[in-house]
């Protein structure tokens, strides 16, 4: 997705593997799962629960977090063809509508990424003890940031992502929970109360849903 972000958590690694050269590749186009994000020396910091459509271009984010020393709750929904964001109050049975000011980037590691490491989270001697992952580098054309993230060899499911630019210092994102597919398509539609709100003034970006 968009985020393309690694973590610094402590990780046992059983050892690099050996065997065919991995090569970048692309996530799966619906996924599903959550996510945790933390900035400022987790200072700043989200949970979020997501639904990711790249057929779509659509993505859902159900969160809670600190900003600021400020809790937040957030459920917003990004429709990256319509350029438009919506977020949403089942309580109030509310909605905004934002324009979208960010473009859709499939999430896939780039083609000129530089691979790090191929190892094994957990152990390796056994079947099922350890999570085979690829880590790749590199520099985000648009921003200059540089990246290091984390993918399952099998699947190319993220697991994490650290990203750095001097504006926004080191981002650090961690993934869990994910499943192919999506269980509701409701979940990436705008509930029925949003119809005909007008659009606000205001531009968002993705990032917007964070920090």
């Amino acid at each position: 997705m968009n985020s393309l972000l690694f973590f610094g958590l402590l990780m046992f690694v059983a050892g690099i593997c050996s065997g065919h050269k991995p090569h970048p590749c692309r996530t799966p186009p619906l996924l599903s799962g959550s996510l945790s994000v933390s900035a400022k020396e987790g200072q700043n910091w989200a949970v979020a629960k997501y639904r990711y459509d790249a057929f779509g271009q659509r993505i859902r984010l159900w969160e809670f977090g600190k900003y600021d020393d400020k809790s937040f709750h957030l459920n917003m929904l990004f429709l990256f063809r319509e350029g438009v964001v919506y977020t949403i109050s089942y309580r109030n049975k509310t909605c905004q509508k934002n324009l979208l000011n960010t473009t859709f980037h499939p999430s896939e590691i780039p083609r000129n990424a530089s691979l790090m490491s191929q190892v094994v989270l957990g152990g390796s001697s056994g079947p099922g003890e350890g999570l085979l992952v690829n880590t790749w580098t590199g520099v985000v054309p648009e921003t200059q940031g540089k990246y290091l993230a984390t993918v399952t060899e099998f699947g190319c499911i993220p697991v994490s992502m650290l990203y750095y630019t001097a504006e926004t210092g080191w981002v650090v994102t961690s993934y869990f929970n994910a499943v192919t597919g999506i269980e509701d398509p409701d979940d990436l539609n705008p509930p029925s109360f949003c119809t005909g709100i007008q659009t606000e003034e205001e531009k968002l970006n993705f990032f917007s849903a964070f920090f």
